[in-house]
């Protein structure tokens, strides 16, 4: 039984060439075949009770066609690569590739989006609800200018929440880690300074202090991270706990990174609906690295 295919969606746009190039590489590291999909959308005009969408019969696909000679253009190594054209809104069908796929890849913006945003629609609908991760490959020359020097050598970035990990999330970044020989900088931000309020007349709170909060973190962190070490033992990972914003300082980490790995929110009773929650967003829209949104395990009965 072969593996599930790496998809890449494409459009003709630079954007999507350069995540082709991402999932090639993405789909002969995992051993896996590589989907190329045009989902194409028509305009469609009326006339009195006709309704007409999509190319005319016979027509041939030259986004498929730029894709076959970009491909062609790296050598053949063997991966198996499958070519399809899809008639649809991009914004709906893109995420239901995912059912099928491991990873769906996409360019930050295509042939559709504004020039002033960071990231298409089409980007953000299959982020949010795919159900296999999804690598959003951003422009080259996004700038990131805050940051602690994180060393020589690849690094895969991704964010922690110690107070609701997601095994998925450190599971697929170790993963990841381990097959591009890179170690693994797992980030946990917490808010400073502490706020701590007091009613009027109230004894004001004791201070916190910013040495223990960074070491209860830390141990935290390390225990999750425990398994994942157990499992991947020739991933080299540490563990940075900063203060300050947690999508700041994903960002700042994505600078020198070849992917940045972070999670989507479960779906939650008063609110069914898939989210990406701010700091998922804020990455996607501002990381200088490849992103990868990770949906969470499915919930233990």
């Amino acid at each position: 039984m072969s593996a599930p295919p790496v998809v890449a969606a494409v459009d003709g746009s630079d954007d999507s060439l350069r995540a082709l190039d991402w999932a090639l590489d993405a789909a002969r590291r995992r051993r896996a075949p590589l989907r190329v999909v045009h989902v194409r959308q028509y305009a469609a005009w009326t006339q009195p009770g006709v309704l007409v969408a999509g190319p005319p019969a016979g027509a041939e696909d030259a986004v498929l066609d730029a894709a076959r000679s970009r491909l062609a253009s790296h050598g053949g190594d063997g991966t198996a690569v499958e070519y399809a054209g899809l008639d649809g809104v991009p914004g709906v069908l893109l995420p239901e590739l995912g059912s099928t796929a491991q990873l769906l890849v996409l360019g930050s913006r295509g042939r559709g989006g504004f020039a002033s945003l960071l990231l298409g629609s089409n980007g953000l609908a299959a982020a949010r609800d795919a159900e296999c991760p999804v690598v959003v490959v951003p422009r080259p020359g996004r700038e990131v200018h805050d940051g602690v020097p994180a060393g020589p050598g690849p690094r895969v970035a991704v964010g922690l929440h110690v107070d609701s990990p997601d095994d998925a999330v450190l599971a697929f970044a170790f993963a990841e880690a381990a097959r591009r020989g890179a170690r693994l900088q797992a980030v946990a931000a917490y808010p400073w300074p502490a706020r701590t309020w007091a009613a009027a007349g109230e004894m004001p709170a004791p201070l916190i202090d910013q040495g223990e909060v960074e070491s209860e973190i830390r141990a935290l962190a390390e225990g999750f991270l425990a398994p994942h070490r157990a499992r991947h033992p020739d991933v080299p990972a540490g563990v940075d706990v900063l203060p300050g914003d947690a999508a700041g300082r994903l960002v700042a980490a994505s600078r020198g990174a070849e992917l940045v790995v972070v999670g989507r929110h479960r779906r939650r009773l008063l609110a069914p609906a898939r989210m990406m929650g701010s700091v998922t967003q804020a990455v996607l829209l501002h990381a200088a690295a490849p992103i990868a949104v990770v949906p969470p395990s499915p919930p233990q009965e």
